[in-house]
């Protein structure tokens, strides 16, 4: 386990991926278009995840 954490620029393109699923997420629910419940989905389950693991890995610096 001590072998497992986060580098600095990865830990970055994390924080982006979860800031543009986060918002077309909001934006999806927001709109509610044909078939917006997957979509929510698409877009929920990688920023949920992702902020998990920004949340519980460590940066190594």
């Amino acid at each position: 386990m001590n072998d497992l954490y986060l580098t600095p620029p990865v830990a970055a393109l994390i924080f982006f991926i979860v800031v543009v699923c986060g918002h077309n997420f909001r934006k999806t629910w927001k709109q509610q278009p044909l078939g917006w419940q997957k979509r929510a989905w698409l877009f929920g389950v990688p920023a949920g995840i992702g902020l998990l693991v920004l949340g519980f890995l460590p940066l190594k610096l």
